[in-house]
């Protein structure tokens, strides 16, 4: 017995093997426990921000690592696009899809396609040009057209994360719908533009060729979405039915996440954009499924996925923040070219950052605006700079995509693509600190804070004065029947599309929802009571009391 007991205690006490693995985990563990709490303490600042804070802690830690030892590497994990693209990503813009005031977005949808989508293929084609005739005179290697295509690629992709933390969705409503749904319109739109790039066979193009290749980026965005509503509406009608609440919620909560994972792991499979699936599976989770589970699974999932989101991208910050001084790359390029010639680099990629973004977010606001009826719609001089600044930043998924490129599992020794990595950490570092850093000052400076509750106030549903006697004669049962009191005029169905086409796409749209798609999967004011499912009343709700 005393052997067995001896045995026993051995292998008890037998460590894990690896090390260095856990280590990092729990480096990166303790270092995020930091950022939140100077985060925390930094929260009034007017300058900083969570990502900035977290890119100077991954910085100085990095610095600390590289000094410890002797010079050989500042990272204690290997960069990995799956790390990133299958794990980190997808809480991010699933959250983002899930806490989004729909009202708003949908409102602005068609500026909002207009600059994710044109917009991001203007910008592509701004930076692929303006690096095919600038920096091919740098003489930094032999590039070749594939190269500079997926350059338009890489940093046409904006920083939705970095964006999202310095707008704020209530003091700035319009402003943050636009920038935000560009934001995840713009990196699918890049991701799907990197991957066509790749796989399209630049030594013989055609219109042909370009026609299917427009043709599949149409049928990619179509399908993407069509997937991210279908996966939301399959979890909506089987919470809905099968009642988990009754039993167990962690059981919703659990078939929330994984049906919600499960949308972007199949776009993936299926060779579509992920970011737009998950992103739709947000919307519709939101509007039916969460409605359909009991009230402590609403506020669990919905602190869950804040919290899932708010730790990939501190995560990610840090990430980047390290690996900016990995010294492998930066000694092939300080052996092989002058430091001019990468600090040239760098600037010629950030100015046409500069110039491609104000190449569509003035002409296509200009655009929009003609179609706007109202001055209330239109988005005003001051606000397309705040749009063009805050749409400056790159962040990690430029960096994923130059990862992606131009090294093999993170690894590079070609000095050519050591350059173009250095000089796309470079940019992103430069974009993040210094557009993020001065974000908040130039809102406050364009859009004084007197302004902003004028601004989301202007931006709200105008009442009508049918809908006013709708809520006084709600507030008051014993008023008499208002709305047939007092001579209304009402303007033809035609009419109301031509004066107000949101509005009435609204209208007519909550009329379909609330006759077909709620009984069937459920939502706010649809959900029957049974004893342990949702408590709600079954009377729907008026249209403009929802987001």
């Amino acid at each position: 017995m005393g052997l067995l007991g001896a045995e026993a205690a051995m292998a008890l006490g037998d460590p894990p093997a690896d090390y260095a693995s856990i280590a990092a985990v729990g480096l990166f563990v303790a270092l995020m426990c930091v950022c939140i709490i100077v985060g925390h303490l930094l929260e009034e600042n007017r300058w900083m921000n969570e990502s900035i804070t977290a890119l100077f802690i991954g910085l100085g830690t990095g610095a600390v690592i590289l000094f410890a030892s002797s010079g050989k590497h500042s990272r204690v994990l290997q960069f990995s696009e799956d790390l990133f693209f299958i794990y980190l990503l997808p809480p991010i813009i699933f959250n983002a899809g899930f806490q989004v005031k729909k009202k708003q977005f949908f409102r602005n949808f068609i500026t909002i396609t207009l600059f994710g989508a044109v917009g991001t293929l203007i910008s592509f084609t701004v930076i692929s040009l303006g690096t095919l005739g600038l920096v091919s005179r740098l003489n930094i290697g032999a590039l070749e057209l594939g190269d500079y295509l997926a350059l338009g690629a890489i940093f046409s992709a904006t920083d939705s994360v970095c964006t999202l933390q310095v707008l704020s969705q209530d003091e700035t409503p319009f402003l943050y719908s636009l920038v935000f749904g560009e934001g995840v319109v713009n990196d699918a739109t890049s991701v799907v533009l990197f991957n066509a790039i790749q796989n399209f066979d630049l030594g013989n193009i055609s219109g042909a060729k370009l026609l299917n290749f427009i043709g599949s980026f149409l049928y990619l965005f179509g399908t993407s979405t069509i997937l991210g509503v279908a996966s939301g509406l399959l979890s909506a009608y089987i919470i809905k039915k099968l009642y988990f609440g009754r039993h167990s919620t962690d059981r919703e909560v659990s078939i929330m996440m994984l049906m919600a994972y499960l949308s972007y792991m199949l776009a993936e499979l299926l060779d579509l954009s992920g970011i737009l699936t998950v992103f739709f599976c947000g919307i519709v989770m939101s509007h039916y499924t969460w409605h359909n589970v009991t009230e402590s699974s609403r506020v669990t999932t919905k602190h869950a996925f804040a919290t899932l989101s708010f730790i990939a991208e501190t995560f990610l910050f840090l990430y980047v923040g390290m690996d900016a001084l990995d010294i492998e790359k930066w000694k092939i390029v300080s052996q092989t070219y002058s430091p001019v010639k990468s600090i040239a680099l760098s600037s010629t990629i950030l100015a046409l950052v500069l110039v491609s973004r104000a190449a569509f977010v003035f002409p296509l606001s200009f655009l929009s605006n003609l179609t706007k009826k109202t001055p209330n719609g239109k988005i005003s001089f001051r606000q397309q700079v705040i749009v063009w600044w805050a749409g400056l930043m790159r962040g990690a998924v430029s960096i994923a995509l130059a990862y992606n490129k131009f090294t093999r599992s993170g690894h590079t020794q070609q000095p050519s693509n050591a350059i173009m990595i250095t000089s796309t950490i470079s940019v992103v570092f430069f974009s993040t600190i210094v557009f993020g850093l001065l974000t908040k000052p130039l809102i406050r400076l364009l859009i004084p804070p007197r302004h902003l509750s004028r601004e989301a106030s202007a931006l709200s549903e105008p009442s009508s004065p049918k809908s006013f006697f709708e809520q006084l004669a709600a507030n008051s049962p014993g008023l008499p029947d208002l709305e047939n009191s007092i001579s209304l005029h009402r303007p033809t169905s035609l009419r109301l599309l031509l004066v107000s086409p949101a509005r009435s796409v609204h209208y007519y749209w909550r009329k379909f929802d609330n006759s077909f798609m709620r009984p069937v999967f459920g939502g706010r004011g649809f959900v029957p009571f049974v004893p342990g499912s949702p408590t709600e009343s079954s009377v729907p709700l008026l249209p403009g009391n929802e987001n």
